[in-house]
């Protein structure tokens, strides 16, 4: 997924398609779990939990074809109660499926922006069907893993604008107001993102975009909170108290109590100073 992206702070997609199945596989007892990516309209089946063999692994699968076919074609979620028997698919897939022992099957696909980004499986070999609960639990997994994904392609998506920005005049004032638009996003993306380490990356981007702001020789930098850091940094693009707190998701009052606090490490005696103060340490851009 995204393989072309020239961001260096995209770990690999399937990692999140790993953590997605081994949550599936937690929370529900489907025996057999699988999944994988979708890459120029074709499914490559990569990730397996419970399999037996190792007949499905690398498969490839194109649209219509299978179950998987299936669902890469509707976007939709499809399942069958005996794949060998069932006649509303193709049956290309036969070999491997049969191999593997799998009879009752449902797929489900991982949409972002209204494409198909992946599917997930879960499977069972036994003649009862896995029936509605377990559908819902795989559609679960498939959404949490296409929100993952969706804040990966707005993080790669605000990197490529920032490196625009930083390819324009340092005078002009447009791209200065969108680095600071940037680095403020960067921070409240990583409050949503669940990847420790990709949430990390995106700390030290935020980091590096402060950096740019700050004076030639920057004095020592003050030790301020992470949210400190965040509220300051709404307060930067002229928002209000209240409105810091709706983007931050904090009541107003602790929008306050985290500007007062930062206001006296930084010797500030107004929201304006504060913001100064922070920029020529290098802690906004």
């Amino acid at each position: 997924m995204h393989s072309s992206t020239d961001t260096s702070l995209r770990p690999d997609d399937g990692d999140a398609f790993r953590q997605a199945l081994r949550s599936l596989h937690q929370r529900s007892r489907i025996p057999v779990v699988f999944g994988g990516q979708v890459r120029e309209h074709v499914l490559h089946l990569s990730q397996f939990i419970g399999a037996r063999t190792a007949a499905l692994r690398g498969l490839d699968v194109r649209a219509e074809t299978g179950l998987g076919g299936r669902v890469l074609a509707s976007a939709r979620p499809a399942a069958v109660a005996d794949y060998g028997a069932d006649r509303s698919i193709t049956h290309d897939y036969d070999g491997p499926v049969h191999a593997e022992g799998i009879r009752s099957v449902v797929a489900v696909p991982v949409v972002v922006a209204g494409a198909v980004r992946g599917v997930l499986y879960g499977a069972s070999r036994g003649t009862t069907p896995l029936g509605d609960r377990a559908t819902d639990v795989v559609v679960d997994a498939s959404r949490r893993l296409a929100g993952e994904v969706a804040v990966r392609d707005e993080v790669d998506r605000r990197l490529r604008l920032l490196r625009v920005a930083q390819s324009e005049p340092a005078g002009d004032r447009f791209m200065v107001e969108e680095v600071r638009e940037l680095h403020a996003e960067l921070r409240m993306i990583a409050q949503d993102v669940e990847d420790d380490a990709l949430r990390a990356r995106l700390g030290a981007a935020s980091r590096r975009l402060a950096a740019l702001g700050a004076a030639p020789e920057p004095e020592p930098v003050t030790p301020l909170s992470p949210r400190e850091i965040d509220v300051l940094a709404q307060i930067a693009l002229g928002c209000t108290n209240a409105e810091a707190g709706r983007r931050l998701g904090l009541r107003t009052e602790t929008v306050k109590a985290y500007l007062r606090s930062a206001m006296r490490k930084l010797d500030a005696r107004t929201r304006l100073a504060a913001v100064v103060t922070a920029r020529r340490r290098g802690l906004l851009p």
